[in-house]
């Protein structure tokens, strides 16, 4: 098996390596070995002799079979084939019905025989029992490398190719002389290992070509003939092959130094093509495109015409920059100056267009590939079946492995790890586990790439204990983690927010002598934002810088963000500025997260600046940006404003989804424009955009506020008609509306429902149905619902012991005994938990206890431990007499029990994490 196809470069997750393909630009061929017997190689058609009669012994000349086989077999002949094939785990397939009658080497025997007389010039000059090993460790010795091939046949001779200026290292070729009667037959034993793992590099083992036997001959008849003159070389030809070396040498073994590489590049008096074509291939592998095709016009300009190496190389650079416009237009120069795309220009195109998700170009130059080519390796394969998995069209991916396998080119590792890697993406476990097995059957020893795929998919899918069990079994069979495995199991503990797991793996990262990257950094710091210790995760970048690392927009973010949650907006703009003093440009998310914080302190004119400042900068607000603004102005009431950034929003061409329309809702509800939210609803039904039950919790919401029992009961059979899950929001507006309506027997009907269907209610909901049992001056059934509530595990807040106790208070001049017991209770309870009240509300309960005992007493006295600490101060007693009566419902203290728990809830619109629905 050829090395190349080993080295496929198809960026199959996160840790696929880079092919030589892609480094360096080289012709590639499938080839396949099979038994000592049948290797297959391309057929090089060259008949121009009449082709002798085939004899029916076998040839006496092994080699003959070993340079032109028979065609690989378009599909296996049996189901106990010794290559095991991938796709019959994935989706087998029954097995084709064979016709004994039928030779379908017929042909081919034809072509051999046609090539054998072409062949038998270049056979005459092949030394038997030569073998050439290619792509060995710099650091080999020749006992090591001897020892490793003695064991098909004994050792004549070995060779070893040594560096130019350095004798203790090698060039990674040499050659291998089988001595003995069975030399031809141990050569080509030692040919069917070729692809083998050996001290971590995979080898290429072939047969001597005879091309230096060949060069030795006709240099001996020049000899002979008496034309061994050498051409005299000046002083500049020497020099410039010198510095040609050194060029070489330099970006071979320096290839991370740019500087050394771009002066030995100019050290070169007059490069020839060969030297700029490096140089494109060098700038190529970098992702430079902008010095790739500088140096590619300094070519042109001396006058150099690009070849296709050239021109492939070119191309390659605009692939990896992601620009394959510019990459299509050097296609397009090349056929225009009549250069023959190669097989690998076309992997590149492949590539490139898998890079970018354009799976429809990908396939179309894939087709034509097909079609102008003569044979196709696993490097093209490789890189059509990752940009199908990217897209998560593993159906074709899977079509695609079994059409390789039928051609007979052998499945590479990093194929296994592009399909462990799009089932990972869909969710796959089953699949992805299969690819793993069939990895293993097939000989291919687990690296760290594979366990990162399984790692990946269980953080993904949220079972971190498989991946813990996978991290195990990574240590048993000896395979090391590394950063990338590290930081997937950080990630995946992030998400579900167990910060210890997050800093035990951090600890196991330091433990191992790793040391952290950018992208684990940026996890650390999201961790630390997490936990809310911001003053920690500022810490580590001033660590990250010590360490030379340069942060990036995504270190700031959740910096930025944190403190825009908690409302410190001034230290929020601090980190901003910092970011940007530290080179990294502001991008859109990290403007919205400022946005969100100004929103949630509602400093609507100060986040409308951010976005003016944001469109100085160069960058376009996008919709998130737009539905912050627009949920901003819906909670301060302010619709008409949230309807001008809608409509800014569609002029934009920005999309418009559910969180959008919700925004638009809610304005509109708020406001107690139903009309104008019924018209947002059938413009969404227009563009096909379903209702959630946030957005049914606003619609009810807004009719309960005007007491629309029927409206909102409605929605609600809407809801259910439409398959829209109520929840314990939707049930509390809706017993909200029948408390406004002053339906309290479909309200406690309401709750019975809850229970049945499985929805718990929450403070919110005991609040509303108390509110409304004390507006239908009902008190004890008021009290009797705030037992329900204690006895249901659930803590009052400030708002039910206050709507509670004017409730008991104000119809306390009844002269009933659980009226004072419960305002004997109650105030107990609030001095146990801390509560007070404020000024306004201690002067409206106050007079109402007037009412009941005029010169004090045991509820006088125990409800002024509820009143503020300055209430018995003459100055205090001054001011009361001054105050009016507070109207039912606004206490003075900035409450508005009038309100139900859902107006609270849809006044911030806020979720767990303190985030805008929808947004960031």
């Amino acid at each position: 098996m050829d090395s190349s196809m080993l080295s496929i470069s198809s960026p199959c997750c996160s840790y696929s390596s880079h092919s030589p393909l892609f480094g360096g630009v080289k012709q590639h061929t499938t080839s396949v070995v099979s038994n000592s017997n049948n290797l297959r190689r391309p057929n090089n058609k060259k008949a121009t002799f009449p082709p002798p009669i085939p004899k029916p012994n076998p040839s006496k000349n092994p080699l003959k079979l070993l340079i032109n086989p028979p065609p690989p077999p378009s599909q296996p002949q049996s189901p106990h084939n010794s290559h095991l094939w991938l796709t019959t785990k994935l989706s087998p397939q029954p097995l084709p019905k064979l016709d004994p009658h039928v030779n379908d080497n017929d042909d081919d025997d034809v072509d051999n025989c046609d090539n054998h007389a072409a062949q038998t010039v270049q056979d005459e000059f092949k030394q038997q029992g030569k073998i050439f090993v290619g792509n060995l460790p710099a650091w080999i010795k020749k006992n090591e490398f001897a020892d490793f091939f003695r064991q098909f046949g004994p050792i004549q001779n070995v060779i070893l190719i040594k560096a130019y200026n350095h004798t203790d290292r090698n060039l990674g070729f040499g050659f291998v002389i089988y001595g003995g009667p069975n030399a031809a037959t141990s050569a080509v034993k030692a040919v069917e290992f070729d692809g083998v793992d050996f001290h971590g590099r995979i080898l290429t083992v072939k047969l001597d070509d005879g091309r230096k036997s060949k060069a030795r001959a006709q240099e001996r008849d020049r000899w002979v003939a008496g034309d061994d003159k050498l051409e005299f070389r000046s002083k500049w030809h020497q020099d410039r092959e010198t510095s040609r070396v050194d060029f070489k040498r330099v970006i071979e073994t320096q290839p991370d130094n740019w500087q050394a590489v771009v002066k030995a590049f100019e050290r070169i008096d007059k490069p020839s093509r060969k030297e700029f074509g490096l140089m494109v291939k060098y700038y190529a592998r970098r992702g430079d495109i902008h010095r790739a095709r500088e140096s590619f016009e300094s070519m042109r300009a001396r006058g150099i015409e690009p070849n296709l190496y050239v021109y492939t190389n070119l191309i390659h650079a605009y692939a990896v920059g992601r620009d394959m416009d510019e990459a299509l237009s050097c296609v397009r120069k090349m056929k225009d100056e009549g250069i023959a795309m190669s097989l690998v220009t076309y992997s590149i195109l492949v590539g490139g267009f898998a890079r970018v998700a354009d799976t429809d170009a990908a396939d179309e130059w894939f087709k034509e590939a097909k079609e102008t080519q003569k044979h196709l390796n696993a490097v093209i394969y490789g890189n059509i079946i990752y940009a199908h998995c990217q897209r998560c069209n593993m159906e074709r991916a899977e079509s695609l492995v079994r059409e390789m396998e039928e051609e007979g080119i052998e499945v590479p590792i990093d194929i296994y790890h592009t399909m462990m890697d799009g089932y990972t993406i869909i969710g796959n476990e089953e699949k992805c586990l299969i690819v793993f097995g069939r990895l293993k059957e097939c000989g291919f020893t687990p690296s760290v790439i594979s366990y990162g795929c399984l790692i990946n998919l269980y953080t993904k899918i949220g079972k971190l204990s498989k991946a813990f069990e996978v991290s195990e079994m990574m240590k048993s069979t000896g395979v090391k983690h590394n950063i990338k495995t590290y930081s997937m199991l950080i990630n995946g503990f992030i998400k579900v927010k167990d910060w210890a797991n997050v800093f035990a793996v951090f600890e196991d990262v330091l433990g191992d002598g790793l040391k952290p990257d950018v992208v684990l950094y940026n996890n650390i710091i999201r961790a630390f934002c997490g936990m809310g210790k911001m003053d920690r995760a500022i810490r580590t970048v001033e660590q990250m810088q010590k360490e030379r690392h340069r942060p990036t927009s995504r270190t700031f973010m959740p910096i930025i963000h944190g403190f825009a949650r908690a409302g410190e907006m001034r230290r929020a703009q601090e980190i901003f500025d910092m970011m940007r003093s530290n080179g990294c440009v502001p991008t859109v998310h990290t403007y919205n997260a400022l946005v969100l914080g100004l929103v949630e302190k509602r400093r609507m004119d100060r986040a409308v600046e951010i976005v003016d400042e944001m469109v100085l900068a160069g960058i376009s607000p996008n919709e998130h940006t737009y539905t912050t603004i627009m949920h901003g102005y819906a909670s301060v009431g302010d619709t008409g404003r949230a309807f001008e950034y809608f409509t800014k929003l569609k002029d934009e061409g920005l999309q418009l989804d559910v969180y959008t329309y919700e925004a638009l809702l809610k304005a509109c509800c708020k406001s107690g424009r139903m009309q104008s939210a019924l018209a947002v609803t059938k413009e969404m039904a227009a563009r096909k955009i379903p209702r959630n039950t946030f957005v049914y919790n606003i619609l009810i919401d807004g009719w309960a506020r005007r007491g629309d029992v029927w409206e909102a009961s409605d929605l609600i059979q809407q809801m259910k008609e439409e398959g829209v899950q109520p929840d314990i929001h939707t049930y509390t507006s809706f017993i909200n509306a029948c408390c406004k309506a002053g339906d309290m027997l479909r309200a406690t009907k309401i709750m019975q429902e809850m229970e049945v269907v499985g929805v718990k209610p929450n403070v919110r909901t005991y609040t509303t149905l108390i509110h409304g049992w004390a507006r239908a001056s009902l008190p004890e059934k008021a009290l009797k619902c705030f037992e329900e509530m204690k006895l249901a595990g659930l803590k009052p807040d400030k708002a039910v012991y206050h709507c509670l106790m004017t409730s008991l208070l104000s119809r306390a001049t009844v002269a009933e005994e659980y009226m004072y017991t419960g305002i004997v209770t109650i105030c107990s309870e609030m001095v146990k938990f801390g509560l007070t009240v404020d000024m306004g509300t201690a002067v409206h309960w106050s007079k109402c206890l007037r009412k009941i005992e005029s010169t004090g007493g045991e509820i006088t006295e125990t409800l002024q431990k509820t009143f503020p600490p300055d209430w018995n101060s003459q100055s205090s007693f001054n001011a009361i007499s001054d105050i009016e009566d507070s109207t039912e419902g606004n206490y003075g203290d900035g409450h508005d029990y009038g309100r139900d728990d859902t107006d609270l809830y849809y006044d911030s619109d806020i979720d767990a994490d303190g985030h805008l629905p929808g947004l960031l």
